[in-house]
């Protein structure tokens, strides 16, 4: 058979298996396992363990379980709910205050967390609550902590970050540094519009009230005393720390990668234990349990998904594609827009894990001989694939959202995110048009590459 047949046939089995409802990791692993048997030497399946191992044997792959339980250790306890009640004291003065509070405890949550469920799930449990008995709409509520959720894949420590910088060979911590100007970009752009939507919500609001309605909180105006305030920010102070610890360690060259995750799993450990008294074997089960359940079921994806790519390799799938995107001599700019249609279509079906592991191999080459920085692309991919944990039909955030706030009907949490899916389209924007927002950085604290 031609490469281009088998190609085709590799796709097809793909989306087959993966329509079939079996998990990813399963479905990636067979139908590699599968193309080996019929297309590869019969030796090659002796060696399926030898080369998932390989592939696996990566140390910066090691700080996936570790930035896994740090989040875990923050999400198990009160973390989110008092860095949310933290921040919405000191804004609550502000136009839309309870919509930046959320994008604010979103943003500061997902970089100690570097999780979207995670994210998604401790500060919503808090924020959702809070915002509808102020009035607020349940679908902008939903909305606003689902997009906030978002940005624990590019905020750093970023998990699908780890696995870019793996498959394109990148510098993780240049990566890391990259994120940083984005996320700070996007929780702009989201605390922008929760300013532009409070008048619409205060309005909402009013008008329930005087058609007989309950009277919310959002009508009444809210008072904290400086001291409440003072006193509110203890709780948030040792979370801060461990942000700057990690930080520190990592870009003041103490520690690598994984020994930094391996820091800030420890240090998190330690503070819930001092803040919260989380020290007791059947305090620290949960997270234990929760990083053993979340870990397996990532690496066991990669793993497979390096398998699949590894066959897709072999076979000269990945290298025949690619030609054939470079022979199409797109324009630059076009090529780029068709790389990140794909990358938002693949995201309407598959996790950010998955859509890296399978698709590096084919867009990379082009994307490099095109004059892209990989460092750059990476973190607009990365933008591009949050739309993905925001959109239906799979939409993870979406599905997060709807467990911390089952009340809320699933049209309404669609038509509330997507708002935030226009923001994240003019960052994607005003990333190609100012790449340094990205890139300066990165060049300013390790030099420019």
């Amino acid at each position: 058979m031609s490469e281009l047949a088998i190609g085709l046939l590799y796709g097809g089995a793909t989306l087959l298996v993966m329509f079939s409802g079996m998990p990813i990791a399963f479905a990636l692993g067979s139908v590699a396992v599968t193309f080996m048997y019929f297309f590869m030497p019969a030796s090659s399946l002796d060696t399926v363990t030898q080369n998932v191992y390989e592939e696996m044997a990566s140390i910066t792959l090691l700080s996936i379980p570790l930035f896994i339980m740090k989040g875990a250790a923050i999400g198990k306890s009160r973390a989110g709910q008092d860095l949310y009640s933290a921040i919405h004291a000191w804004l609550h003065k502000v136009p839309g205050g309870l919509g930046i509070a959320n994008v604010f405890a979103c943003a500061l949550f997902a970089a100690m967390a570097g999780s979207s469920p995670a994210t998604c799930s401790a500060i919503g449990s808090a924020g959702i609550p809070e915002m509808r008995k102020r009035g607020y709409s349940p679908g902008f509520a939903a909305g606003i902590i689902a997009a906030g959720g978002t940005l624990g894949i590019l905020l750093p420590p970023s998990i699908v970050m780890i696995l870019y910088a793996v498959a394109a060979e990148q510098s993780l911590g240049r990566l890391f540094l990259a994120g940083i100007g984005p996320g700070l970009l996007l929780v702009g752009l989201f605390a922008g519009y929760a300013v532009v939507r409070a008048r619409k919500e205060y309005a909402i609001a009013l008008e329930i009230y005087e058609k007989g309605g309950v009277k919310s909180a959002y009508l009444e105006k809210e008072h904290f005393t400086l001291a409440k305030k003072v006193e509110m920010l203890p709780r948030v102070l040792p979370f801060v720390v461990l942000l700057i610890g990690v930080m520190v360690a990592l870009y003041g060259g103490f520690a690598t990668p994984s020994e930094t995750a391996g820091l800030g799993g420890l240090m998190a450990l330690g503070l819930v234990a001092v803040v919260y008294g989380l020290w007791r074997p059947k305090d620290v089960a949960p997270i234990l349990t929760s990083t053993l359940k979340e870990s397996t079921m990532l690496m066991l994806i990669i793993g497979m998904s390096l398998l699949y790519s590894y066959v897709m390799s072999h076979l000269h799938i990945s290298q025949g594609a690619a030609q054939w995107i470079v022979g199409m001599a797109l324009s630059k700019w076009i090529l780029l827009s068709v790389i990140l249609l794909m990358v938002v279509v693949l995201g309407f079906f598959l996790p950010p894990v998955s859509i890296i592991l399978m698709t590096a191999p084919i867009i990379l080459p082009p994307l490099k001989a095109a004059g892209f920085d990989l460092i750059w692309f990476g973190v607009v991919m990365t933008i591009v694939m949050e739309m993905g944990l925001i959109h239906p039909p799979v939409g993870l955030n979406i599905f997060v959202i709807k467990n911390v706030a089952p009340d809320i009907p699933l049209k309404d949490v669609i038509w509330g995110v997507m708002p935030f899916l226009g923001l994240m389209f003019v960052a994607v924007f005003l990333l190609c048009l100012l790449p340094g927002i990205a890139t300066g950085l990165p060049n300013m604290v390790m030099g420019v590459k």
